[in-house]
């Protein structure tokens, strides 16, 4: 259909230029029909959150959660959704999160790392707020420094 649509537009361009150029042809010879396409556009990579996390201590942290059996993607350093996705499985399963697994970091996510930070024993003490403040991301750094493969 698309190859019959473009030999007639050709055909009647050329027609039109024939018998006196564009310029007289009209509206409809000088610009044919648009024609309508099917656009699929691919979804990007969604942002890295850190969360304060260097890039060793992100990579710790994604290493141990694939140890305990969770799927964090590729061990890089970089705190995407797979990561997240992993990280809130795991803060589910220890029903500290109840938020869908998507892999975004909202407050739901925040407030499951701040309730798994506080049960690790290491006297963290954080707001369950879902802010991720300076006292949340040095919990979560300390955290990653001390659980790592």
């Amino acid at each position: 259909m698309r190859v019959l649509t473009k030999a007639v537009v050709g055909a009647a361009t050329a027609a039109g230029i024939a018998l006196g150029g564009l310029a007289a042809a009209g509206p409809a010879a000088a610009a044919p029909a648009p024609v309508q396409q099917s656009a699929q556009s691919e979804v990007g990579t969604l942002a890295v959150v850190n969360l304060g996390l260097s890039k060793t201590q992100a990579m710790r942290w994604q290493c141990w959660l694939r140890d305990l059996g969770y799927k964090p993607g590729t061990i890089d350093g970089r705190l995407g959704s797979n990561s997240w996705e992993a990280a809130q499985t795991l803060f589910k399963h220890l029903n500290f999160y109840s938020g869908r697994i998507d892999g975004i970091v909202g407050s739901g996510t925040v407030e499951g790392l701040q309730r798994f930070l506080n049960s690790r024993g290491y006297g963290y003490k954080l707001a369950v707020d879902g802010i991720a403040g300076e006292r949340t991301q040095d919990a979560f750094a300390d955290y990653a420094d001390r659980h790592y493969c």
